[in-house]
Order: structure tokens, then sequence, then C-alpha cells
């Protein structure tokens, strides 16, 4: 769900980790602490492995030793903000082969949902994302990829290009995206629309700040335990 998605997409080059959305149940848990084992993976910062930590929306993080995967680290959540149940995720799911081998990851629609945070790295990824998929289907698109162009594209060229081929769509979806309404009336409207993708990336980080201040506090609770815990044993 996280960079290696984005290289399958054809938006990123290189990834030095793997992010997982794990659906999380007794078995399905199990099934990770098997393979964490065979990757000779260790827990890495907090919180510890431990799966109420997952339901409560946090990621483990882990490194592995294995002398294959050395280095590679792992980050597993089940719970995210702005993402759907696991079910559904994985009814919208695209499958790429690879050497004989089929990977699962986020559609395209939710990997740009997931990638809209407080972090400056993830909004050029998300253009990537979408710029990348226009491209290569522009000539004969289906109705599902252009509502998804002209809701998640962040260039005002693109949009502009995009309502001109397609204004009854870009008139329907105003009440979706307002901003479309620039789009539709003026091509003078450049600056005002670069100015509005702005402002929907300012609420989306002010969003992800809310969301994750109680989990920060979770985490500094735990860090804090720890550490205390470190303590107690250094002085025996």
């Amino acid at each position: 769900m996280g960079g290696q998605a984005c290289v399958l997409y054809g938006a990123a080059e290189f990834s030095r980790d793997v992010d997982l959305n794990l659906l999380y149940d007794k078995k399905n848990f199990q099934k990770l602490q098997l393979a964490l084992k065979e990757l000779d993976a260790d827990v890495v910062a907090i919180p510890p492995l431990d799966p109420k930590y997952l339901q409560e929306g946090l990621a483990i993080h882990f490194r592995c030793k294995h002398p294959d995967a050395s280095g590679l680290r792992i980050d597993v959540m089940s719970i995210m903000r702005n993402i759907d149940t696991f079910e559904q995720l994985w009814n919208r799911r695209t499958t790429f082969k690879l050497l004989d081998e089929d990977i699962d990851v986020l559609s395209l629609s939710d990997l740009v949902n997931s990638k809209k945070t407080q972090r400056d790295k993830d909004w050029p990824m998300i253009r990537r994302l979408v710029e990348v998929n226009y491209f290569n289907n522009r000539k004969f698109p289906t109705d599902e990829q252009i509502n998804f162009w002209f809701l998640e594209l962040r260039s005002s060229e693109l949009l502009f290009e995009l309502s001109e081929n397609y204004p009854e769509t870009a008139h329907k979806l105003v009440k979706n995206r307002p901003l479309l309404a620039l789009t539709v009336n003026d091509r003078l409207e450049t600056k005002a629309i670069t100015v509005a993708i702005r402002k929907e990336e300012d609420e989306e980080r002010r969003r992800d700040v809310e969301y994750w201040q109680p989990l920060k506090k979770k985490l500094e609770s735990l860090r804090h335990h720890r550490n205390n815990k470190n303590k107690k044993h250094s002085l025996f």
C-alpha cells in the first residue's frame, strides 16, 4: 500500500521499504508472525508487536535480518484515515503479476487516498500517480477513469483539457469538487485553480494532523513507559 505499490503503478522508481495493510484476525496475525520469523524481523521503535495496536490504528515497524532481505523495513497497519475496510479494499484491489507471482496492491484510487497525509513527500507522489494513469489511458478512457481524473488531477492545465473533452462530466462533478467550476468557465482561471488545489491539500493535511493527535499521544505514552522500564532494568 506504499512505495512498492507506487513503483508498480509506474509513478516511482525506487522504494526502500514495504508497507502492508493487514486484515486483522487471529489467524492472519499468526501468519504475520510466521512470516516475520522467516525474515528474522525484529520490531523497531514503538509500538511493540501486539494486535491491539493494529486495531487502534497504529503502525508496527519491523527490520529484517535475513540475508536475502537484510535491512528491509516492513510497516504494517490495519486501520487508516480516509481508507475503507479491508474487505472493501480487497474487492477493489489491483493485481500485478511479477515473476510469476501475483502481487495484490491497493486500487489506484485507494492508494491516492492513503497518500493524502500531512507529509510533504506524499503530495508530489499523488500527482505522479494520477498523471501517469491519465497519460497512459486518456485516448480510450473508461467512465470510471474520467471521474477519477476529475476528482484527483492536481494540474490546472490537465483539468482544463479534461473539461474541454468531457464538459458534461465536469458540470456533474462540481458538487464533489467545487474547483471544477473554474475549469468550465474560463482558462484565465489557472491561478485560481492552483490556489484552490493548494487549499484542498491544506485541508487534507489539517485533517490528518487532527486524526494523528490522539494516536501520537498514545505513542508518547508507550515511549515513556518503555524508557521508564529500561531505566529500572539499568539500575539492577
